[in-house]
């Protein structure tokens, strides 16, 4: 049964659209004919449906993706494939906007049409032609016009998904001259733009010799964003499967690729991606836990923590802790400069998280130390007064039980040094 407009402005208030739409000033009445019925908004890209009913495009197709199968209006059967757009309307509502211009209403644009599953299927075809006869131009230029397309709208990526446009890029990059570098950069960024995928099949194709020595070379040498999009899809390769997981790990190059973007960082989003796929690989592996300790990772998440943002520093504190479990680990961050103090300073400064693996570090360090000097060094800077506010303010049981330890052991120093300001660290002695 149809519902009132009130009604269905309450119960669809989900559809209400999360883009700019034109303004209007409150004092102007937009057209019942121009609104949609479902959002009651302006619409931009009005559709008509086999029902004859008019909605706007975005609202209509979000209805039918949860799973309706019937037009809200009247509620008969309806699908996605029905929907033909309306140009008379959208003329009458671009003329609408013109006139009323001067009461603070923009002109909607001409919406661009949205590809068709057949032309979409066309292109990847021609790619992997292209590509198969390494035909580096004509490559080039599909590929490119295949990722403007999916950024055009969430409409064409979806259309894209729809059809199996992952595996079928994942199998032309594998394919690929590996030396035809911009065009390797150029799928892989395609393939970025079409993440979130559960892909189980596409993955592994990523995650052949092949295909991982061509992102190793564009981590390498490819362009800024090349190099940022090769990082994007190692951290979604690495948090997909354990196996997969295990490919990467294994691949001495990509690990050494990885460690160097945080060693010699190309942006904050590319360190970022960088620590969180490391740590997928590092969680369940001592082994490589050490060979990135070797690689200079641990002074290198150090160096991260003397000035980072909120969501840098747990990143980082995670890593290092991650670090800490195996031996050498712990050694190195033992005879480092930076590890008791910029632990220390972070506690209590950050968040929950962040102080919690800040104890966590101290706790790994300075058990396992030795020497005293870690100890000694705590109590300079204030280690033993902050383990006993983080008691009284309260934590969790494993952080309270490190804690508890950390107090014991430095109590047979305590009195006998004098607590230094930490607030600088800059000019801290680093070793590396």
């Amino acid at each position: 049964m149809a519902f009132s407009r009130k009604a269905r402005a309450s119960k669809n208030s989900k559809f209400k659209s999360s883009t700019t739409l034109p303004v209007v000033a409150t004092e102007l009445s937009i057209p019942d004919q121009f609104r949609c019925p479902i959002s009651l908004d302006l619409m931009k890209d009005p559709v008509t449906a086999p029902t004859g009913i008019t909605y706007d495009r975005q609202s209509i197709e979000r209805w039918l993706e949860m799973g309706n199968s019937t037009c809200p209006v009247t509620n008969l059967a309806l699908n996605c494939h029905g929907l033909i757009p309306n140009h008379t309307i959208r003329r009458l509502i671009q003329d609408w906007c013109d006139s009323n211009r001067s009461h603070g209403v923009e002109r909607i644009p001409t919406p661009r049409i949205p590809i068709s599953q057949v032309d979409a299927f066309q292109i990847l075809s021609d790619l992997s032609v292209a590509i198969k006869h390494q035909d580096e131009e004509l490559g080039l230029e599909l590929v490119r016009k295949l990722k403007s397309l999916i950024k055009e709208s969430e409409r064409n990526r979806r259309c894209f998904l729809s059809i199996g446009a992952p595996i079928e890029l994942a199998s032309t990059f594998r394919a690929c001259n590996p030396e035809a570098l911009v065009v390797l950069g150029e799928i892989l960024t395609t393939l970025v733009c079409l993440l979130p995928f559960e892909d189980e099949i596409t993955m592994r194709e990523l995650g052949t010799s092949e295909s991982l020595s061509s992102i190793v070379q564009i981590m390498k040498h490819g362009d800024i964003s090349s190099r940022l999009n090769s990082v994007l899809m190692l951290k979604k390769m690495a948090s997909t499967k354990e196996d997969l997981a295990k490919a990467l790990a294994n691949h001495v190059a990509l690990i050494e690729a990885l460690t160097g973007f945080i060693k010699e960082p190309i942006s904050t989003q590319a360190t970022k991606a960088s620590l969180a796929a490391i740590f997928y690989l590092i969680s369940d592996d001592e082994k490589l836990s050490k060979k990135c300790v070797d690689l200079g990772l641990l002074h290198s998440t150090l160096e991260i923590l003397v000035d980072s943002d909120k969501n840098m520093t747990e990143k980082a504190l995670v890593i290092l802790d991650t670090l800490c479990n195996c031996k050498l680990g712990r050694e190195k961050a033992c005879k480092h400069a930076l590890t008791i103090p910029v632990l220390a300073k972070k506690m209590f400064r950050v968040s929950d998280m962040a102080t919690e693996f800040a104890v966590s570090v101290l706790w790994k360090v300075c058990k396992n130390c030795k020497e005293s000097n870690c100890l000694v060094e705590c109590l300079q800077v204030g280690v033993f007064q902050k383990m006993l506010l983080l008691l009284q303010v309260g934590c969790s049981e494993s952080t309270k039980e490190k804690a508890s330890e950390m107090l014991k052991l430095m109590s047979s120093f305590s009195g006998k040094f004098e607590c230094v300001d930490t607030m600088d660290f800059k000019g801290l002695n680093r070793i590396s």
